[in-house]
């Protein structure tokens, strides 16, 4: 289990009206998070070149359900997402390329007509996102529920992360929904809540969830 804690707050630069899109089966992206990517498919190493020249911008999607027949054209995508920047990129021998994405902003996606073998989004930000901040009594409880799934899992050294108190709501919050092991849908579910409030309940409900099958699993 992975949960690398955001030590900054991402830079206030303004996005682009429209960003390349990188759809995956398995990955959601958060605000305030860090993605490592092995960009290896041809049309994605050209979208990393491109993007790289440019506002090093790119647009993550998770791809829905029946995506396997259609993964060579355009299956059909989740239309809220995150948009990243590109903070790190390493080109291979073989020309893959090596990149961390910073997680800017949620955003959602309409897609345009493009000529280029990547698919591209018109972006807006997503506008649920009214209240920022937790109020005390969610962000205790929902300290006290990941610590102590985390204890169950061994993940010590993250329970004192957690408990540090050195964290803001937003990166305790995005942080817990990327690195906890829950399913895409589930992240997909917490990325489109309405406000920070609304994702940190639906992380409480999901880790007493896991909580409950691991004591199951325990007898």
């Amino acid at each position: 289990m992975s949960v690398p804690f955001f030590s900054a707050e991402p830079e206030a630069c303004p996005l682009p009206e429209i960003v390349p899109i990188f759809p995956l089966p398995s990955v959601v992206f958060f605000p305030e998070t860090y993605l490592p990517l092995h960009i290896f498919e041809p049309r994605y190493r050209e979208m990393v070149q491109e993007a790289s020249a440019h506002e090093q911008c790119i647009g993550m999607a998770l791809l829905k359900e029946g995506w396997e027949d259609q993964y060579e054209a355009a299956p059909p995508i989740h239309d809220i997402g995150c948009v990243g920047r590109i903070i790190s990129s390493h080109k291979l021998a073989d020309g893959c390329y090596n990149i961390v994405l910073q997680g800017i902003q949620r955003c959602t996606y309409q897609e345009q007509t493009v000529i280029t073998n990547y698919r591209q989004a018109r972006i807006a930000p997503y506008t649920h996102q009214v209240r920022k901040a937790l109020t005390s009594d969610i962000r205790r409880h929902l300290e006290k529920t990941a610590q102590e799934y985390l204890k169950a899992k061994k993940a010590t050294q993250l329970c004192k992360v957690i408990g540090s108190g050195t964290l803001t709501d937003s990166i305790l919050v995005h942080n817990l929904s990327a690195g906890l092991d829950l399913s895409p849908i589930e992240k997909q579910f917490l990325l489109e809540s309405d406000d920070l409030s609304q994702q940190a309940r639906r992380l409480i409900d999901l880790i007493r969830f896991k909580l409950a099958a691991l004591r199951t699993a325990q007898g």
